[in-house]
């Protein structure tokens, strides 16, 4: 069940009718729950096992530190939390790539072994509800919140399923006091909300799904191509990969907050970032502040604070980062690049403050520069293989000369639409338009639009890019 599958709607519309027609907070919010459950089963009922397992672990993880009384017995509940989602992430996700890469190991040193891989299906949004659920065991460990003493509350809080397959990931300081206190249609922004929801559904069905065909027509047989179509498919992929996961954050963001709940942003218009930095507390920005307060501000307050054992942890962190986005050398690599630029960027800020200059040229060329690196180290994602990796850059570079063709007249032109509409919402140029239009004529003019959506969606919907991680 996709956000953009009339399955869902035929989903969400009931379930928000019945939501705000009970009286009870209590029986809301176990309305809340058990749909949870089924939109997670819907994709595999026996996955609900794995989900069920991590609330339980990280519940009593959490009472078990609320009630014990030396430093000892709360490590032995944290213990149990982190062993428990990194054991279950471990096995599903990483458990075949850890055992083909030793085994690859071996054969460099003349050792011949056998992987005992289990070629598990990966369940869907594994990686952001068992982070979601150990951020919370981490701070109450670090008490930053209480223990959750209600076990349906938490377990709304691990399932809540507007965010549960792709994020993003909520803190429980913020979401939990959430799921305490009743909700009230009155406090609902129903239009905001309804803005948000259309949005994502154009970006994920309208744009991200109509480049992700084109972007594949490229990647079949890459080597066909020459330089004029890989440029195309640079920019269609930085397109699609930017719409299909910020298309649904934002859906998600919009039935969310319909059922009163706030989730925290996701992106912020990333692709206008001055700088790497600027760039990662813009895009996914519930993973990499995740990252940052659960693995790097740790990781630093660890030994001495050396610059060279910081970048050496930032590094580290960022590997990490990318071992999260998926169980291949790839992805690695690509969070090591992008630690690699974030390392240089902070010795160019050390310089730009000492340079008026320097600083100059960064305001001036940031943007397209940042908007280059992280697009181009984005190809590590799409690219089937390094090898493919590689001929992709060449011919970027001009260097490698394919047969040409498949740039249809109208992409440029689209292309500069979709970067003009970015700015325009960055700007926020339309938003006092919107407020401003009495309900009747908003509600037409929501409906004429809702309904102008279908002919313009592509006729294959493609599975989110981030139900892969």
């Amino acid at each position: 069940m996709i956000f953009t599958d009339p399955v869902f709607l035929a989903f969400f519309v009931p379930v928000l009718a019945a939501y705000w027609l009970l009286r009870g907070d209590r029986a809301r919010k176990l309305l809340l729950l058990l749909s949870s459950y089924v939109f997670y089963g819907s994709w595999d009922w026996r996955f609900l096992g794995l989900l069920l397992f991590t609330t339980a672990t990280d519940y009593t993880a959490g009472l078990l530190m609320a009630r014990a009384g030396t430093q000892r017995a709360r490590r032995a509940g944290l213990s149990l939390s982190v062993l428990g989602n990194l054991g279950v992430l471990f096995f599903f996700k990483y458990w075949d790539f850890f055992v083909t890469s030793g085994v690859q190991l071996l054969d460099v040193f003349g050792v011949r072994a056998s992987p005992a891989t289990l070629q598990l299906v990966l369940p869907v949004g594994l990686s952001f509800y068992t982070f979601q659920s150990l951020g919370y065991a981490l701070d109450v460990y670090w008490k930053r919140v209480p223990a959750e003493r209600d076990p349906f509350d938490f377990a709304l809080f691990v399932a809540f399923f507007p965010q549960l397959v792709a994020g993003p990931i909520s803190r429980a300081g913020d979401l939990l006091p959430q799921i305490r206190t009743p909700r009230r249609w009155a406090d609902v922004d129903v239009r905001a909300a309804l803005i948000l929801f259309l949005t994502g559904f154009v970006k994920k069905a309208c744009i991200a799904d109509h480049f992700a065909a084109w972007v594949d027509t490229y990647w079949n047989d890459p080597a066909a191509y020459g330089p004029g179509a890989a440029w195309a498919a640079w920019i269609a992929y930085a397109i699609q990969f930017y719409c299909d996961f910020s298309g649904y954050s934002d859906m998600a963001l919009g039935s969310a907050a319909l059922l009163g709940y706030r989730l925290p942003l996701n992106f912020a218009h990333p692709y206008l970032a001055g700088n790497i930095a600027e760039f990662w507390s813009r895009w996914h920005i519930t993973l990499s502040s995740w990252f940052r307060d659960y693995v790097l501000v740790p990781l630093s307050m660890m030994g001495r604070g050396t610059t060279a054992r910081i970048y050496a942890k930032v590094l580290l962190t960022m590997l990490l980062v990318g071992l999260w986005h998926g169980a291949a050398w790839h992805f690695v690599l690509w969070g090591g690049v992008l630690g690699v630029l974030l390392l240089l960027h902070r010795e160019w800020a050390l310089r730009a403050a000492r340079h008026p200059a320097l600083a100059a040229a960064g305001r001036a060329l940031g943007v397209p520069l940042t908007f280059t690196c992280v697009t181009t180290a984005a190809v590590l994602f799409r690219a089937p293989d390094l090898a493919q990796t590689w001929l992709h850059l060449r011919a970027l570079a001009g260097v490698h000369d394919g047969a040409g063709g498949l740039v249809p007249p109208v992409f440029w032109p689209l292309v500069a639409a979709l970067a003009l509409a970015h700015l325009v919402t960055f700007r926020g140029w339309l938003r006092p338009a919107l407020r401003a239009l009495p309900a009747p004529a908003f509600a037409f003019g929501y409906g004429l639009l809702a309904s102008l959506v279908p002919p313009f969606m592509a006729a294959n919907r493609a599975p989110f890019l981030y139900f892969q991680f």
